[in-house]
């Protein structure tokens, strides 16, 4: 047993981010692949909703089309299987795989203009980007909601898990 419950919880905690980053690697080239140059699966044949009050709260104002559904629920189902396999629905389990789901999001989308041939950095802007009609200091602010969630969600797994391991610990002196 540790005599400091949870300092490992850290470094464990940003690796799993770093593995997220990685994940966001492959499936934003997976997703050049599919779109191509066409953003927002514009070009897909698939349904769209392009306006409707409900996205404007929770879609960021984006079009919703049947493509998005079903890999943003793909994804979500992802970083829920340890826990589903696992059997432990812990409150830091959930808060990191949220966490890890927000900071997949972000990265993925970044990583979507900066690796695809018909955008770069360069054409990462308001102008060029449609499809995020709502922007803050050069960024979607879907990123900046997305990255506090991840922050807050990652330092939350952490205070949680190490409440969990501190509780454990005494349960088991006792």
């Amino acid at each position: 047993m540790r005599s400091d419950p949870g300092v490992g919880d850290w470094p464990r905690t940003l690796m799993y981010f770093a593995w997220v980053m990685l994940m966001a690697f492959f499936f934003a080239n997976a997703e050049i692949q599919i779109e191509g140059g066409a953003g927002w699966a514009s070009t897909l044949p698939t349904w769209r909703i392009e306006k409707h009050w409900a996205l404007d709260i929770f879609w960021g104002g984006r079009a919703m089309t049947g493509y998005h559904a079903w890999v943003f629920s793909f994804m979500a189902l992802v970083f829920f299987a340890p826990l589903a396999f696992n059997g432990r629905w812990h409150w830091s389990d959930v808060a990191l795989a949220l966490g890890g789901l927000a900071a997949f999001w972000v990265v993925e989308d970044f990583l979507w203009f900066v690796i695809n041939p018909a955008y770069g950095v360069a054409r990462f802007d308001p102008v060029h980007v449609p499809w995020h009609p709502r922007w803050l200091f050069g960024l979607p602010v879907d990123y900046w909601w997305g990255g506090a969630s991840a922050v807050g969600l990652g330092w939350l797994h952490v205070r949680l898990r190490r409440r969990q391991i501190g509780t454990a610990a005494h349960h088991h002196v006792l």
